[in-house]
Formats: C-alpha cells, structure tokens, sequence
C-alpha cells in the first residue's frame, strides 16, 4: 500500500541512475547523508509512495516524497518582483536574477523563484515536477542569471519537457572565461556526473551522462575570453563543468576553480541570454533575447579598458 507525504520531486532525466541517498544528499543541502539514510531506512523518505534502499538507482519519473517536520519544510507564496520576459495562457519566460535559488531546498525555504511564483499565479502551475518544484520546467544555477521557462499546466510542462529532451529548444548563454580560448568555434563532448566526493558538485566522468556545448568566441583579451555558448544537452552545471574541464573555468566561478577577478560579481559571470521555442499550442515559434546583465558588462567594461 501506498503513503502520501507532504513533499514530493519527480525526478526527471539528469536525475535518473543516481542513488537516492545521493540525490537526496544534493537537493537536502543542510542534511547529513547519514541522517538522509536514517530517515529512509524509517520510511521518512518514501520512493513512488512506498519504502525503498538508500542504493536505489533512481528512474526518471520516480517520485521522492517526505514530510521532514523537524526541517521545517514550510513553502509558501511571496510578493518578490518578477521580470517577465513572456507570458501568454501556458507559460512564462522570467529573467532570473543573480542569488536566487530557482526551487527550495533544506537550508532556503524562501526567496526562491518558486516562492515568487507562487506568489504571481499560485493557482495556475503545472506539478509535474513535484510539490516543490511547481511550475519549472528547467533549472539555472542561482548565481546564473536570465531566461527560465515556466508552466502554467501539465500540458504545457509536458510539451516543454518533451522539446528540451529532444533539443528543440534553442538555448544560448553568454560567459567571461579564464585563459584564451584559442579556436573560433567548438564542441564539447564530455560525459558529466555527480562527483562522489561532493554531492554539491559535477564532474567529468566516463560513466556520466553524454553531454553536449557549443562555443562560439565573441572577444578575445590577454588572459580571458568572452563566449557564447549553445547549449545542446541541459546536464546539471553543464557549462561550469565543461568549461573548467577544457582549463577555461568561467570567472569568478569558486565552485569549479574560476580565479578570482580583480571586479567584484556574484560568483560565476554566466548568463542565459536566448531562448527559442515552439508554443505549447504549437502554432507560434517564440524568440527570445536579452541584454548583457550587470556582471557580464562590469567584467568586459573593465577588460575593455586594459587592452
């Protein structure tokens, strides 16, 4: 028999193939892994409704559930201002801002987008993804900034999903990296998975998932190189990842060895500036593009002035 808990996250295609304890570990970021599999072996932390193993591999369209009242779990609407990009009856596009979580996790139960959207049009979200995850279709990181779409109904997110999957989305970021990128254009084909060390983190590994970045040089300077980059597979933290493993770490980037720059930003100068995309309904091709963000211009401001 079945149980429902409070919480739920579907679990989608980057997921999949990982052991629970260590996606939990991932998305339950103030928890220990010891008490994540303490509270699956109670049968805190359900999978599809009933009790499983912390070395589950995870499926995609699994669901996780738990009501872990002693983490205070509490998600709630909030009046936080959102720049929308695009609206119509199915979806949104909002330009994120740098240090915001896109969903909550254990330590950040608000001020992310998720609050801001329920706040906007609690009634009117798709929950595909789960209870906590109302609405998103895919993710930025939370110190990256720009375009993210979001649905309004279940037909709608499944339209998306299915375009994502099959790289029918056009998606293109913008980034300031360390070092010369020295060809005009190029592809990066390398495996990415969770590193095993640190569950926070990605890595290059041979028993990752296929991933997939295109780059393009717009700028070149002594030590650094302004890119636009294609993203072709959506892998968490794909960009960072594939980008430090090729020895051009974005700036600013501490989590993936970015060298400190000598002009302050929020962490990693990475933005999604472009997004092109079929309507839900079908009947319309939708594009998208925004402004370099505030890091972005500071960065190559002051490049700019040093050549």
């Amino acid at each position: 028999m079945t149980q429902q808990l409070k919480n739920t996250i579907s679990i989608d295609e980057n997921d999949a193939n990982e052991r629970l304890d260590t996606f939990l570990a991932s998305v339950l970021e103030n928890v220990s892994r010891s008490k994540i599999q303490k509270f699956v072996e109670d049968g805190k932390i359900l999978l599809n409704g009933k009790n499983t193993k912390n070395s589950y591999k995870l499926r995609e369209n699994d669901v996780v559930s738990f009501d872990l009242q002693e983490e205070n779990f509490v998600l709630s609407p909030e009046k936080i201002p959102l720049d929308i990009k695009y609206e119509d009856d199915d979806m949104l596009v909002v330009n994120k801002p740098k240090n915001m979580l896109v969903h909550p996790s254990a330590s950040e139960f608000t001020g992310t987008l998720v609050n801001a959207l329920l706040g906007y049009c609690s009634d009117t979200l798709s929950d595909l993804n789960g209870s906590l995850r109302p609405g998103i279709v895919h993710r930025l990181d939370r110190n990256t900034t720009g375009l993210i779409m979001v649905a309004k109904n279940n037909a709608a997110h499944k339209f998306l999903a299915d375009e994502i999957k099959n790289h029918r989305i056009e998606k293109k970021y913008r980034a300031v990296v360390c070092g010369v990128v020295e060809n005009d254009d190029g592809k990066i084909d390398l495996p990415i998975g969770r590193n095993k060390k640190n569950p926070q983190k990605m890595c290059v590994t041979p028993d990752g998932k296929p991933s997939y970045t295109e780059y393009h040089v717009l700028e070149r300077f002594p030590n650094h190189t302004y890119l636009e980059l294609g993203l072709v597979t959506g892998r968490t933290h794909q960009l960072r990842v594939h980008l430090s493993s090729i020895n051009h770490p974005i700036v600013n980037d501490s989590l993936y060895s970015g060298i400190p720059f000598k002009v302050k930003t929020t962490e990693q100068v990475l933005q999604s500036f472009h997004l092109k995309f079929a309507k839900p309904d079908g009947h319309r091709i939708i594009e998208i593009e925004i402004e370099p963000d505030e890091d972005i211009q500071k960065v190559l401001n002051y490049l700019r002035s040093k050549k």
